[in-house]
This record gives C-alpha cells, structure tokens and sequence, in this order.
C-alpha cells in the first residue's frame, strides 16, 4: 500500500504532463476539473461484431492457441449477452458459477470502447473458467485483489495489437489517449483516493476527531498534489470525497491500482518474454485461491513486496504519455 503510494509520486510529473499535453490539444490556457474529462479525439470508426471477434482473437495471441480457442467457444457457445435492449441493466459483467459456462452481460455499441469492454470482461471470463475447471468448489473463486488482473491484461494485449496496426496519427492518438487515460483513472486516481482513506484513518488512530471541514481539506491538498499546476483544483472539488461509495468500504480502491499495474508487468512479461513467463501466467489464471495473492503473483512474475516491480508499470505509462506527446507534437 505504501510503495504504490510513493511510487505514484515519484510519477506525478508524467500524469501532470498527461493533462498538460490534454490541455494543448484542446487548447485550453487553464484547464478545470470538469475539463479533465474531455475527450481529445474523436472516431466514428465502427466496429462489427464480427470484426471485434477477429481482432480480440487475434490480439490475444501472445496467449497460445488454447487461449484463443476459448475465446472462440465464448462466441460460438452463448457465453455473450451483447446487445443493448429495453430494460436491460447497465454496464459490463462477468458471472457465472462453479457448474456453469461464464456468462458476460454487456451493451455492445460497435465503438472502440466496447471492443476494450468485450476484450475485458472476456478476460474475466476465462480467468473464471480456468480457476473452476482446475479447483474444487472450496478453492475455485479468485480474490478481490487479483480479480482485475486477467481483464487489464487483455485490455493491454489488445492496446498493442490496434497501436501497431494503426494507420494513421489521428487513429494512434485515440487509441493511445484511451489507454492512457484507463492508467490515469485506475491507477493515479484510485491511488489518490487510497491516500486519501490512509490520511484520515491515520488521523483517527492518533486520537483526532474530523469534522466535514477535515476531510475537504485533505481531499482538496490532496488534489493540489496530483494535478498540479496542469489543471486548476475547484473548490467545489474538495467535496467530491462525499460521493465516492468505495469509501464506504474500507481500503478497497488501491486494489484497483495493484490489479492494473500488475496486469501491465505480466503482460509485458509475456510480450517479451517466453514459454516460462507464458506457463507463469497460465499457473496464475488457474490457480484459483490455493495461494495468497501476493503469493499468486510473486509466482506470476509481479512480486508486490519489491518496490521496483511496481516501476515496470509506470514506465509503460511514462512511454505512453512521451508517446502521446510526439504525436501532438
């Protein structure tokens, strides 16, 4: 929990310049927390489902053919509730149970999110069927803390496959701000929202009673420290800490961040690496909850209790924002 924490700080500067960069491409002299969430580009490009299909597949194939070859049974065996329609529940899950196939309901648009959302939660759904199909009952459900690990990682297999096949600057720079800003908000934000929660417990442990006026403060230096001078903190953003239900439950969001960042180091692991560093990572869906999950990940190849495994991460996401610089030049 600490080491992400300073590690989030040692990178500060490559987020700030993140948002500095956003700021230039939509040529803002002073950026606010409500600009922080405009989009920079923009593309009308569709994609089919079939189209999603081929690219997924395709994307994951740094995985071996068994991988793919259960990416095709999620689409040929009905394990995709895809499409939008009346009454149905909003955003994108994966579920199922120890007898069943793993089933993802979702809303397919055809947009370039949705081909990341279909990418994701199929990423859950694989990482569910390996961890039942090699576990008793007792020992088949994945932890909390491991849970967004197998999605990101597809979700960064899929970003380098649209990144090398891109065809033009403008189609790079969508693809590459989509990227970087899912790092910025599971990684820099849920880690800011985790000191956040350290600050005031650790207050309350020393004896301190807080009032309202306490937590605005905090929240508020702590938004200073993120952003910087690259956007300007609004008042009104010192009460955002009243609206985040993570807080309800103590000590949740940095899972975010960890889940992220490993997803990024084993990924990398296995562009780069070979069978080894691909067996770790087939070990690691499978494993259900027989191991603790750092152990789990130790074993993966992302060993949490070493600061400077966290730094494979961010320097993914310093090239990535150095990158999107060049391309806006």
């Amino acid at each position: 929990y600490d080491d992400l924490i300073n590690m989030v700080h040692e990178y500060l500067p490559y987020y700030q310049k993140f948002y500095e960069i956003r700021n230039k491409r939509l040529d803002l002299e002073e950026a606010h927390m409500y600009d922080v969430y405009v989009p920079i580009s923009e593309s009308s490009k569709e994609y089919s489902v079939e189209e999603a299909k081929e690219i997924i597949i395709e994307a994951m194939a740094p995985l071996g053919e068994e991988y793919q070859d259960l990416l095709r049974t999620a689409f040929e065996d009905r394990w995709i509730d895809m499409f939008p329609r009346e009454g149905k529940a909003s955003g994108a899950y994966s579920w199922g149970n120890y007898d069943s196939d793993p089933y993802i309901l979702m809303n397919y648009t055809g947009s370039l999110d949705s081909v990341f959302t279909l990418a994701h939660e199929l990423g859950h759904s694989i990482h569910s069927y390996y961890s039942r199909k090699n576990n008793n009952f007792l020992e088949s459900n994945y932890t909390i803390f491991v849970a967004e690990v197998a999605s990101t990682f597809n979700e960064n297999l899929l970003i380098e496959y649209l990144m090398e096949r891109a065809e033009t600057t403008e189609e790079k720079i969508h693809i590459l701000n989509h990227h970087l800003d899912s790092f910025k908000g599971t990684v820099f934000r849920q880690t800011m929202f985790a000191e956040f929660e350290k600050i005031t417990h650790e207050r309350i442990e020393d004896g301190e009673a807080l009032t309202a006026e306490d937590f605005h403060k905090i929240y508020m230096d702590l938004n200073k420290k993120y952003f910087g001078d690259a956007v300007v903190s609004d008042e009104n953003i010192q009460y955002e800490w009243m609206r985040i239900p993570h807080f309800y439950r103590n000590f949740y969001v940095y899972k975010y961040a960890t889940g992220f960042s490993c997803a990024t180091i084993l990924s990398q692991n296995v562009l780069k690496g070979g069978e080894e560093e691909l067996e770790k990572y087939y070990n690691f869906l499978k494993d259900g909850c027989n191991h603790f999950p750092l152990e789990q990940l130790k074993n993966a190849g992302a060993d949490l209790l070493d600061p400077e495994s966290l730094r494979k991460s961010f320097e993914v996401f310093k090239e990535k924002v150095l990158e999107l610089e060049k391309l806006i030049g």
